[in-house]
């Protein structure tokens, strides 16, 4: 290894979400990939399994397979035996239309620990309207069934929008009905067919983060705010422990994406391209890129994330302040990182937090 130290090690990545295809037999509106029909020179099974060795000599983090819809990948199970086999823990991001008993063994069997599976409404023909296909809501809930029929692991993720905001805590309640093990609460990040669909304001976002947290005690299960790095600060203000949560952004500090073709970006949502693993090993690009070099040190960042006293825990999300300077990227696609035109350490701008009327300045 070059250009880094014991120190750095701190920054070995925990999650690593892997887009394994373009392809995808739904058509959400809110997709970040823009996934669906369009198939390009995705990775073939070598080049997945020299990356997952490749992955294995940095660290031992979680590897999301996700999509498109990753069950569509003829070579999935191959892909996640390996991973498991090579040390990693493997789960599944997948919309659920096509977990059948058949895929359901054959997740479990292939040692995948855990599948986190799309909802977006107790209402099947909202969902389907979310989702853009009619039925999707009654194959999701078979796919369900049949993991839950052969005890395995599932958690539950909903895009929150204006669709569907007021019926939130009812897809709680029928996530943990259904034996959820967890349940992820996404907000919505404008990019990729995401830059047109009904996002929430940064008001609604705050008010739901606050309800999230104080219902947290009428859940069995764990109920997770995801892509709204700011829950950390209200918990800490609510005096809630933070230890089941962590860090708020993880973007470049522990967390990365593979893109379909290779490249690997700080997060799925920042599409920023810092690297072609057909071109170098992981284990160069993780250490030596100087986008996740800056997004490690939060003396980095400007605006009310600069001097916010929250910034190490929160570190507000870097992608929405890339959008937020640069609307062109809600288009989706990757940026190379010699043509950043838009600036991923700026404020967030997605967090109502004033630390100059709070901390004083």
């Amino acid at each position: 290894m070059t250009q880094h130290d014991s120190s750095s090690r701190m920054h070995l990545p925990r999650i690593i979400s892997w887009n394994t295809t373009f392809s995808c037999n739904l058509r959400c509106g809110h997709c970040y990939l823009n996934a669906g029909g369009k198939e390009g020179n995705e990775l073939n099974t070598d080049e997945g399994k020299r990356i997952i060795n490749q992955i294995a000599e940095v660290s031992q983090p979680i590897l999301v397979l996700s999509g498109g819809e990753p069950l569509l990948r003829r070579d999935i199970f191959e892909l996640a035996e390996y991973g498991v086999k090579k040390g990693l823990r493997i789960v599944m991001g997948t919309n659920g239309t096509l977990i059948t008993d058949e895929v359901a063994g054959r997740l479990k069997s292939g040692g995948i620990s855990k599948v986190g599976i799309s909802l977006d409404s107790i209402k099947p023909e909202k969902h389907d309207s979310l989702r853009g296909f009619n039925g999707a809501w009654r194959l999701t809930m078979q796919g369900i069934e049949a993991c839950s029929r052969i005890n395995l692991d599932f958690q539950i993720h909903t895009t929150v929008t204006r669709d569907n905001y007021d019926e939130i805590d009812e897809i709680i309640d029928l996530a943990q009905q259904l034996g959820a093990s967890d349940f992820h609460l996404f907000f919505l990040v404008p990019t990729g067919r995401a830059g047109t669909a009904k996002g929430i304001t940064a008001e609604m976002c705050e008010k739901m983060i606050h309800h999230i947290l104080e219902q947290r005690g009428r859940h069995s299960f764990k109920v997770k705010p995801t892509c709204a790095p700011q829950y950390v600060r209200i918990a800490k203000e609510k005096g809630i422990g933070l230890d089941r949560w962590g860090r708020g952004c993880l973007a470049g500090v522990n967390y990365c994406r593979i893109y379909p073709t290779g490249e690997v970006t700080p997060c799925p949502y920042l599409s920023i391209n810092v690297g072609d693993l057909r071109q170098k090993s992981f284990k160069e690009i993780w250490f030596n890129s100087e986008v996740l070099r800056l997004l490690r040190d939060v003396k980095n960042l400007k605006g009310r994330c600069g001097i916010c006293k929250y910034q190490e825990m929160c570190g507000g999300c870097r992608a929405r302040a890339y959008g937020h300077s640069n609307p062109l990227v809600v288009c989706g696609g990757l940026t190379p990182s010699s043509e950043i035109s838009g600036d991923y350490l700026d404020e967030d701008p997605f967090c109502t937090y004033n630390p100059k009327e709070f901390e004083g300045d």
